[in-house]
């Protein structure tokens, strides 16, 4: 409504959104949203259902855009930033007319008005307008104009589309990559794109003249393209970057007021130089389809002269056979029988993610350091590393990457793409913006996010990912390194199991299997694994019942030892549990806001799943039905749990193959 403002909160990201109907006579909530940019960008977007499907162009100072009436008056629209909050608001100048915004049930933002005498709305502008509007039309590097009233896509000057054949057929999601890798020095230059709409994902550098921003550019090698604004404020932050993909891209206008200013893309100098000599900057449709036609041309004939080839070979040779290439190659490590991921250069890698800069890391484990980053396929990413120091290697990552490609669950991170190129191995995943759950569970400040429903919720969310491993999905997966740290959360806080790379497939009616490497996290490991290197699935149900625990209590086991409470949590939660004092084993901070009935049966559930023998803890399937179901379904009766009576630092066993005694000190695991 007039003088009301859309508006986010540049600090915290926060800030209101408007939603379509899901029909014009149906108010339940639609497919599409609009809003300012949650990332800080000053624009605002279209959602479809959460992902990009409009964007306005970028307002890098404060501007007011004014609609004139025929019958007199105007309406004024405005983007401004007022302390940290942007936002975008309009006004009418008119005491005779009507005005209001609306966001259509099929996505189209619409600017409508009326004399206060009539009941028609008449649509003064409405966006998106046709398909070239479409948020990445033409992918990564790719520029869309309308053409014969239809959109057509082309690559950028210097740039070719990743899949020719894709193109060929209209299917353009993939987009354009560099004809010739830029070189970092005096061979890149500065390619002029004028009147465009500015790409997404901007860097603003300041308020500086165009040289300065040119050369703020030229310095960063991962720095794709830079723009200088025409505004003439001079408090305006007039200097802005690009880094990796540029991704929407497009020409000059559009109805809602967004008029294009110049780009700058950074290219090999070389192809600035047409094959007559001069400089070109042509990246029109008419200059796509001349390209289009002499490819064609070019691939026909080719295809003449190999076929002729081919016959004369096979004639003069009887029983000649076609041989594979031997030529090394990284990606064949795979094979398209095993997976189907999308592969990515290490180049694109090192763009998304700045050159790995420090800024970007948001952690690191076993297998390496682990890094935010920005793919135009994804939108926001996380991207593991291996690194030279791990103790994990190439079987690990193999493993991870198979196992995880062909798992798809809500409690599961999903696995985007992957990079094997040289030593680099390196996985991409969906990005969990709220990181792992020992960030909050373990942590005295951010435990107070973890409320009881919180904590239930991901309980519940991760007993359902591994009732999935066992049971349901394609393959019956044993995860073998369960813990606070391999659960990543949401925005919404639920959880998703990560970190595969220690997992082991079992056949549909294996029960158990031996191993001579213990592998694992200390705290998180039954005893039989421990003691006899066999593993099940009941391996997994003991570390998820350490890992109930631990949520329940804020306690982390591993770090238990040597307390005067007791010498594990687990032994802590049976003491407590025998002396009928179960919620003295609670997190303070939840203690008298939490369910009593619920947070004990949970107690009940994380002491059965550590029983000490396998066959005492229950398989996945009723973990969940009992966790579901507080009254249908009874606890069997309680033993004592396993690293209760032991000794901290040792384990004694007696070997079941022999019938002397033997003394077995497990002092060194293999840690993540």
């Amino acid at each position: 409504m007039p003088v009301m403002r859309l508006k986010v909160n540049k600090k915290t990201g926060k800030g209101n959104v408007i939603r379509c109907w899901s029909s014009s006579d149906d108010p339940r909530p639609g497919k599409f949203s609009w809003g300012m940019d949650p990332k800080g960008s000053p624009q605002f977007l279209i959602w479809k259902e959460d992902k990009p499907y409009y964007r306005s162009n970028l307002y890098q100072d404060g501007f007011t855009y004014n609609i004139y009436f025929p019958s007199g008056g105007y309406v004024s629209y405005t983007y401004a930033t007022e302390n940290d909050e942007e936002y975008f608001s309009y006004r009418y100048v008119d005491t005779s007319i009507q005005a209001r915004v609306i966001l259509s049930p099929d996505g189209h933002l619409q600017f409508l008005s009326r004399q206060k005498t009539s009941e028609k709305w008449e649509m003064l502008w409405q966006a998106p307008t046709n398909e070239c509007e479409l948020y990445a039309r033409c992918g990564s590097f790719g520029s869309c104009e309308i053409y014969d009233s239809r959109p057509v896509c082309s690559c950028l000057k210097g740039f070719k589309p990743k899949s020719q054949r894709d193109w060929d057929k209209g299917k353009y999601d993939a987009g354009c990559e560099r004809s010739i890798a830029l070189g970092c020095g005096e061979a890149d230059t500065f390619m002029r794109l004028p009147l465009r709409k500015w790409p997404d994902h901007s860097s603003s550098l300041g308020n500086m003249t165009f040289q300065e921003c040119q050369m703020e550019c030229s310095r960063s090698c991962n720095c794709t393209a830079f723009a200088y604004s025409k505004s003439t404020s001079d408090s305006a932050v007039n200097c802005i970057n690009w880094f990796g993909d540029l991704v929407d891209l497009a020409h000059n206008y559009s109805p809602a007021g967004d008029f294009g200013q110049d780009l700058y893309v950074r290219v090999h100098a070389s192809e600035l130089i047409n094959a007559d000599g001069s400089s070109g900057n042509d990246d029109s449709p008419h200059r796509n389809i001349r390209r289009l036609v002499a490819i064609i041309v070019a691939s026909v004939s080719s295809l003449f002269l190999l076929t002729v080839l081919v016959y004369i070979l096979t004639r003069g040779r009887k029983g000649w056979v076609s041989k594979k290439s031997t030529e090394s190659s990284d990606a064949p490590l795979l094979g398209k029988e095993d997976i189907e991921l999308l592969y990515l250069s290490f180049r694109r890698i090192m763009d998304a993610t700045n050159n790995f800069d420090e800024a970007n890391k948001l952690g690191e484990g076993g297998f390496g350091p682990v890094y935010k980053g920005f793919l135009s396929e994804f939108g926001m990413v996380a991207i593991k590393r291996l690194s030279k120091q791990s103790s994990q290697g190439l079987k690990e990552f193999m493993n991870e990457l198979k196992l995880i490609a062909k798992l798809q669950h809500t409690n599961l991170v999903c696995l985007l793409g992957c990079c094997i190129e040289g030593e680099e191995k390196i996985l991409i995943y969906e990005y969990m913006p709220k990181r792992s759950l020992d960030k909050f569970l373990f942590d005295a400040i951010q435990k107070d996010n973890l409320d009881w429903n919180t904590r239930l919720q991901i309980i519940e969310g991760v007993a359902q990912g591994i009732l999935y491993l066992h049971k349901y999905s394609r393959l019956k997966v044993i995860h073998r390194d369960l813990k606070a740290s391999n659960i990543l959360l949401d925005e919404a806080m639920k959880p998703k199991i990560s970190d595969f790379g220690m997992a082991r497939i079992f056949g549909i009616d294996q029960t158990q299997e031996k191993t001579n490497h213990v592998v694992g996290t200390y705290g998180y490991i039954p005893p039989e694994y421990v003691l006899h290197g066999q593993f099940s699935e009941k391996s997994d149900v003991f570390s998820f019942g350490v890992l109930l625990l631990e949520i329940v209590s804020g306690r982390k086991n591993s770090n238990f030892f040597r307390t005067q409470l007791s010498l594990t949590l687990l032994g802590w939660a049976w003491k407590n549990w025998k002396d009928g004092q179960p919620l003295e084993f609670v997190d303070l901070t939840i203690k008298e806001s939490c369910d009593s009935l619920k947070v004990i049966r949970c107690i009940e559930v994380g002491l059965l799943c550590v029983q000490a023998i396998p066959t005492d803890r229950p398989i996945m399937s009723d973990v969940v039905q009992m966790l579901s179901n507080d009254h249908a379904s009874p606890i069997p009766q309680l033993k004592e749990p396993a690293f209760v009576s032991s000794q901290p630092n040792s384990i004694i066993c007696t070997s079941s193959h022999s019938n002397s005694k033997n003394e077995i000190t497990i002092s060194i695991l293999d840690p993540r």
